[in-house]
């Protein structure tokens, strides 16, 4: 995943957050299976972790401790909105404090192990190396039905479907790699017929023609070069055989075990944010650049276009039915078999535990 920011703080990335990520499960390794500081760190549970019954008789969590994935941008605008709107708070938490990421933050996983964090926002390949390591986690949830990794290239000369790229130059960025080798192999294209070339994460070169497709997020690079005019064309991957659900919650075994109330009271909050920012975009976005991240340097106007997108790989016709968050077996079935192309052979058992979710909206199907 790539995500950093231009000279005036929008979004096309001068940091790769996906190199970021995996470098700090490799340094964090220790602290995934390191018993003495799992002691340390985690042996007592945080405010977030009690409850009792309030004066109204619902229950009292405390403070919700949320870690994000980046920084404070659009890409969390469901969680603004529901610590704006009082969602959190009317669910029995007392605060929420929002924890950013970024290239010197701590990896997601750990914080979680440790107990630093209740939830983290992640992804299936990160949480899934941590778990083969040792760490005590699942997924109970996913906003993204679909990874945001695609092709950009110019609109003039559109990469549509994996073979277009035969003959030509693909810009990928080195902390991409993985994901462009395990793409490769998911869709069985012959790579020799394809130029790869080392990029930066300014797409500049795309629109001087130096390359003719663009290793991105669909929500990112492609609005940035919009803005500036340029039309672009993108096509995702998770459409042509790299099929990932991204920005997934990520908790302890234990806090499934024993705080279903919290949990379920976390994700009926989320649910609402982000049901209120698909039906408003401008929403989160407004809230992104002018509070949440504000000093970020982010405008409403980029933000807004990023939200929409946003919004595009959430919603599914199984969430349509399901709900949000809501991942079916059959797209589990095809996310474990992605991530065998890039190396994680795991079982659906040890990284997904959606029964939370299926409870929650069991109990108040209004919010689906």
């Amino acid at each position: 995943m790539t995500r950093s920011t231009n000279s005036d703080g929008r979004a096309f990335a001068a940091t790769d957050r996906r190199l970021f990520l995996t470098r700090g499960l490799q340094l964090g390794g220790a602290v995934l299976l390191g018993g003495p500081l799992l002691a340390a760190c985690g042996g007592s549970d945080s405010s977030s972790s009690s409850s009792s019954p309030t004066s109204s008789g619902s229950k009292s969590f405390g403070e919700l401790t949320l870690r994000l994935s980046w920084i404070k941008n659009v890409e969390f605008a469901g969680s603004y909105i529901a610590d704006t709107k009082g969602y959190y708070t009317d669910e029995g938490f007392s605060k929420v404090t929002l924890i950013g990421g970024g290239p010197s933050a701590t990896p997601m996983e750990t914080d979680v192990v440790t107990k630093k964090a209740l939830v983290a926002i992640s992804a299936p390949d990160i949480t899934g190396a941590a778990v083969a390591k040792g760490a005590p986690l699942k997924i109970i949830g996913a906003q993204y039905q679909k990874n945001p990794f695609c092709i950009m290239s110019m609109a003039k000369a559109p990469i549509a479907k994996p073979e277009d790229m035969y003959g030509k130059k693909i810009g990928v960025q080195a902390g991409n790699e993985s994901v462009w080798a395990a793409y490769i192999k998911a869709t069985g294209l012959d790579e020799s017929k394809i130029t790869k070339v080392p990029v930066q994460f300014d797409p500049l070169p795309l629109t001087q023609g130096t390359v003719d497709g663009w290793f991105s997020f669909v929500t990112n690079e492609p609005n940035t070069l919009r803005l500036k005019g340029f039309k672009v064309a993108t096509m995702l991957l998770a459409d042509t055989g790299y099929p990932l659900v991204s920005e997934t919650y990520c908790v302890r075994q234990d806090t499934i075990d024993k705080q279903r109330d919290l949990l379920k009271a976390f994700l009926r909050a989320e649910i609402k944010g982000w049901k209120a920012n698909i039906a408003d975009p401008a929403l989160g976005a407004k809230l992104a650049a002018e509070t949440y991240g504000k000093g970020l340097g982010l405008t409403t106007k980029e933000q807004t276009l990023e939200s929409k997108d946003e919004s595009a790989l959430m919603v599914s016709a199984d969430t349509k039915k399901n709900g949000l968050f809501t991942v079916t077996q059959e797209l589990i079935d095809e996310n474990l078999k992605t991530l065998k192309y890039g190396g994680l052979d795991i079982t659906a058992d040890k990284l997904f535990d959606l029964s939370i979710l299926e409870e929650v909206y069991k109990e108040d199907p209004s919010l689906i």
